[in-house]
């Protein structure tokens, strides 16, 4: 195996062979040290290493070059090796690009010159940089490919899932003649679609989720049979709670059944989380998150289905869909909600062929020029909508209510004024969809009658249906499903039918001792990824309570 390279690019001469030599001195044992002195000729030595198929562990640019800026250098390069580390080299007069770094190109660390002495200023950087990619790592499957037709709702979810794990992958289509030459040398047909290849030559055909996810190295099996802490979720409230719990010591291990991020991990832009002024994605602040309790020795465990929680004396037993089981001392519910099912005729057949439940950005490249259709009123229909008026060639907002202001930030409902590709349909509602194979046509009910549009993308964020149906009876929830805490479930200062303890239940506590709830599925929660992410790491304080007193 090829060394992992360390890449710097300066266009000061001097600067560029003191970078270099310096990195050589401590880490030209393990790893190769490739310097470039312009954006364009790094991104050249980087496609040229590409294809030899040699991993890139952290890239160091400077700020002020000509051509190409440091930061443009850096989101370009991105494209080529998504899990390289990043780091900025600045002036001190340019602090401010280095923090807008952080936030436009998701970099990892800045460094101001000179970094002498290296010992004290540049390696513990470079440090970080490369145990955080080991941490990562490269893919052992670097390069997959899907095969399929752009109108199955098979290759949409197997497209999808793949992109919201953050796992690298070709797509071809088996319109196109390589689409076509590859499913004849993996022996397969139009109908076996979608047909993942990985890059060892293991073909799949028509795969569910948990074998793309096993071939392609995602962990979808415990390490240990019982835990002290297993969190239901890997949305922000449960990311959250992951990162706390391990990081204080608790044996914790992370269930997603699907990917990690929940909706959040869908937004193209949160623009009013705390600390990123110029927003960060939900796939960045995810893959953050995911990294982060990695790090402090969390398991996540992936395309695991929940259906059961049992109580056995002071265990806590979560149940899959397989059979298998799951013990710990406590658990925490972070399931979040998923977006409710359009009530249209029509609908069902063509979802995953046009219509689609969240912000597909998969779809993005066929949305360019087509005129697109998103049903909802809150946030992350506004997201979508903004994301989306960057490729189509109109974006409507149908709307079932006769004003954003009760559903939607101020700052979102401005965004929306301002871009002029975007039109806002009020006391709107979808009455019908219409298509053969993929969806083509759409009848709006407004105030002025019904009206028909043509279009082959409809993006849904309407209502919050909360993931608790697997529940057992014993943990109380309000009439819409969501699950009672703490307060909530005293009636007349009692406590819940059944507690056993001679206390109160804890604030996020729910009606069976040691099962705590964060995040949206929790009733009466604030929908915000702010007090999601909060709310795990109150769990988790109470988790540590609980155990301190059993």
């Amino acid at each position: 195996m090829p060394k992992p390279v360390l890449l710097t690019v300066d266009d000061d001469q001097a600067v560029s062979r003191a970078v270099a030599r310096d990195l050589r001195r401590r880490y030209g044992e393990d790893y190769r040290v490739v310097r470039a002195e312009s954006g364009p000729a790094a991104l050249e030595a980087l496609r040229e290493l590409k294809l030899r198929g040699e991993p890139v562990a952290a890239m160091l640019a400077d700020y002020r070059m000509p051509q190409m800026n440091g930061i443009e250098f850096l989101e370009q390069a991105m494209d080529l090796f998504p899990r390289a580390r990043r780091a900025l080299l600045t002036a001190y007069a340019d602090t401010d690009a280095a923090i807008q770094a952080i936030n436009l190109v998701d970099v990892d660390h800045y460094l101001l010159k000179p970094w002498n002495p290296p010992e004290e200023k540049l390696y513990p950087v470079v440090d970080a940089l490369v145990e955080t990619w080991r941490a990562v790592g490269e893919t052992p499957v670097t390069e997959i490919k899907v095969v399929g037709h752009r109108w199955s709702a098979g290759c949409y979810t197997a497209r999808d899932f793949l992109a919201r794990n953050a796992v690298p992958y070709r797509w071809y289509s088996v319109e196109e003649p390589e689409g076509r030459r590859l499913l004849d040398a993996a022996g397969a047909t139009e109908t076996d679609v979608p047909v993942v290849i990985t890059s060892d030559g293991t073909v799949l055909r028509a795969p569910s989720e948990t074998e793309i996810a096993a071939a392609v190295g995602l962990s979808t099996t415990p390490t240990r049979d019982f835990y002290d802490l297993v969190v239901v979720g890997a949305g922000p409230a449960g990311l959250g709670a992951a990162v706390y719990g391990a990081s204080e010591g608790l044996r914790t291990v992370l269930v997603e059944r699907r990917a990690t991020g929940g909706q959040a991990g869908q937004s193209s832009r949160i623009e009013n989380y705390l600390g990123f002024p110029d927003g960060v994605s939900g796939a960045q602040l995810t893959d953050r998150a995911r990294r982060q309790a990695s790090k402090f020795g969390a398991e996540i465990l992936t395309t695991r289905d929940v259906t059961g929680l049992a109580v056995r004396g002071s265990a806590r037993v979560i149940q899959f869909g397989d059979g298998s089981e799951l013990a710990a001392h406590s658990v925490i519910l972070a399931t979040g909600v998923d977006y409710r099912r359009l009530d249209a005729p029509g609908i069902d057949d063509l979802t995953g062929r046009g219509v689609y439940y969240g912000s597909a950005m998969t779809e993005a490249p066929e949305c360019a020029g087509e005129d697109v259709y998103i049903v909802g009123g809150a946030n992350s229909a506004g997201q979508a909508a903004v994301f989306f008026s960057r490729h189509a060639r109109r974006v409507t907002l149908v709307v079932r209510g006769s004003s954003l202001r009760s559903s939607m930030s101020h700052y979102l409902i401005e965004q929306l004024e301002d871009i002029k590709n975007i039109e806002v349909r009020t006391g709107t509602e979808i009455e019908q969809v219409h298509g053969a194979d993929h969806l083509e046509k759409l009848t709006l009910r407004g105030p002025d009658g019904s009206e028909t549009v043509h279009t082959g993308h409809l993006f849904i964020f309407i209502g919050a249906a909360p993931r608790t149906d697997w529940l057992c009876t014993d943990i109380a929830r309000d009439e819409r499903g969501f699950i009672r805490t703490g307060p909530d479930l005293l009636l007349d200062g009692s406590r819940p039918p059944g507690w056993p303890l001679n206390r109160d239940p804890y604030y996020l506590e729910s009606s069976v001792p040691g099962v705590f709830v964060a995040g949206d599925v929790r009733a009466e929660s604030v929908k915000r990824v702010a007090s999601a992410v909060g709310e795990g790491a109150m769990a988790v304080t109470l988790v540590h309570r609980y155990l301190e007193d059993r």
